[in-house]
């Protein structure tokens, strides 16, 4: 069974490929999902996919870039999401660290995709930071509208708030951070994730596991290592657990 990530970014991060994909695969990652933040990034990543066996994509905004969710940028996301290799709609979400875009401006951004999600069949790639209890607010708002599942990518709202989410049909993914030895919410949140909605990432370029490096998709046996490690878990069944859990909220990975 080979690795997933199940959350990275490519588009002008400087990567140099195909030596980074060779590297990538070498590691054992047979899939990669690269992550949309702007729809010009989310194209990108879909000419990528096409070209590359195991590569995917999700197309969508992300809040900071909230401001830039025009009908036109809507209308292209939509033709996007009904690509073959599109595996979801994302990243999308709330960000509350920074004090712009505004937070009415990003809501209507992030409800505008869950209604596009909607429409066209798939699964959302959910941003979720220093918003916890505006961003349960809006998915149980939104709950008729969720009917094909979440990822709450990076996930670090405490391991008190799974409940809530998993109750609105929440997968969790972990990367990087539960490698560090301070992460201790983190490591918690992941040693208590139910197993059957566990998933695995890098969001490469950030959040390696090795403090100070420039991440890749290559890193991803590390992470896993240390989720089964948390899970109590030999790592060979934690990356057959993930396999299951990703294709089961992103069938197109089947």
């Amino acid at each position: 069974m080979m690795y997933c990530d199940l959350h990275a970014h490519f588009a002008e991060e400087g990567y140099e490929f195909p030596a980074e994909w060779e590297r990538i695969r070498a590691a054992g990652v047979e899939r990669v999902v690269l992550a949309g933040d702007t729809v010009a990034h989310s194209r990108m990543h879909a000419a990528f996919a096409d070209a590359h066996a195991g590569a995917y994509f999700c197309a969508g905004v992300h809040p900071s870039e909230a401001e830039r969710l025009s009908d036109a940028a809507l209308a292209e996301l939509e033709e996007l999401c009904r690509r073959e290799k599109c595996v979801a709609v994302g990243e999308i979400g709330l960000d509350y660290h920074y004090p712009d875009p505004d937070r009415a401006v990003q809501r209507r951004a992030f409800v505008a995709q869950i209604r596009l999600a909607e429409s066209v069949g798939l699964p959302l790639q959910i941003h979720s930071r220093d918003c916890a209890e505006d961003m349960l607010a809006l998915l149980r708002e939104e709950r008729a509208h969720l009917p094909h599942g979440f990822l709450m990518h990076c996930y670090a709202h405490g391991k008190e708030r799974m409940k809530e989410f998993l109750a609105l049909g929440a997968y969790f993914s972990f990367g990087g951070v539960v490698c560090f030895k301070n992460a201790r919410r983190a490591a918690e949140s992941a040693a208590a994730c139910p197993e059957d909605r566990i998933l695995s990432e890098t969001d490469s370029p950030y959040l390696s596991p090795f403090r100070g490096e420039k991440n890749t998709p290559a890193n991803l046996p590390v992470i896993v290592r240390r989720l089964a490690e948390l899970q109590g878990r030999e790592e060979e069944e934690m990356k057959e657990r993930i396999a299951r859990n990703a294709e089961a909220l992103f069938p197109k990975l089947r």
